[in-house]
């Protein structure tokens, strides 16, 4: 299957206006199974929930569901969203028949003041689509090892960011190990430009399970590339080398 990454210069707190950018790069790349955004992919990594989080249901979400049915592709990023009085940055991943899967995160950055505007998801979310289990991460998820571990229950993992360019080497790092120990495809999109706080340079790829760089966004420019993900060599690679199986036996406590 075709993935496609987006690493885009998001317009601070403006949902509207970015939602409109988005739909034009995608117009542009319509060969693909799966657009992937950064994280807040609408506003911007805001800590002012109370102004931009949107309802669940509300109106970039419903603008996902269209662009996935109208372009018959799944399309995955997070959002600020608002549910029983809290604030959730939530990762959607909705599907073309119009199955919306989502995935709470789990590591907020307290660097950032996150976990003083949003709360913690506490599940764990695999999607399963076109013949591969997806694992689904936001941002600093990626320091944080454990979580994402595979028990031979994905086949790709997910991250979508706003990783600043001054832990950029970090950011390349982990992408790489992520997708070493883990024996999978690793996706990870991040963004360009500024927001108030920081600056972005980018750094988006798509990694193979032996932690090659399949595609790779160039750096502080918004642009768009896609890679094919394959299960034959993956399966093959698991089954050849089946370090999966020597991992140790833990079970999550959240």
């Amino acid at each position: 299957m075709k993935v496609t990454v987006l690493q885009t210069d998001i317009v601070w707190e403006e949902a509207k206006v970015n939602r409109m950018a988005v739909e034009q790069l995608i117009e542009k790349h319509c060969d693909t199974d799966l657009f992937v955004l950064p994280e807040m992919f609408s506003t911007g990594f805001s800590m002012n929930p109370m102004e931009i989080a949107e309802d669940e249901g509300g109106e970039t979400l419903q603008w996902m569901c269209r662009i996935a049915a109208l372009r018959q592709c799944a399309i995955a990023g997070s959002l600020s969203v608002r549910e029983a009085g809290k604030f959730y940055n939530r990762f959607y991943f909705v599907c073309p028949d119009g199955t919306v899967y989502h995935y709470d995160k789990r590591h907020l950055f307290g660097f950032g003041g996150e976990d003083k505007q949003y709360t913690s998801g506490d599940e764990r979310v695999i999607v399963s689509y076109k013949g591969f289990r997806f694992l689904l991460q936001i941002c600093y998820d990626l320091r944080f090892p454990v979580w994402s571990r595979c028990q031979n229950d994905y086949d790709a993992v997910i991250y979508v960011a706003n990783w600043p360019a001054s832990r950029r080497e970090v950011w390349n790092i982990l992408l790489k190990a992520r997708a070493l120990e883990n024996q999978c495809y690793v996706i990870g999109v991040n963004r360009v430009g500024n927001d108030p706080q920081c600056l972005y340079d980018g750094g988006s790829m798509i990694i193979s399970p032996y932690g090659k760089i399949l595609v790779a966004c160039t750096d502080g420019k918004e642009e768009v590339a896609g890679a094919l993900l394959a299960r034959e060599p993956l399966d093959s690679f698991r089954k050849r080398f089946p370090v999966l199986d020597d991992g140790d036996d833990f079970k999550l406590l959240v």
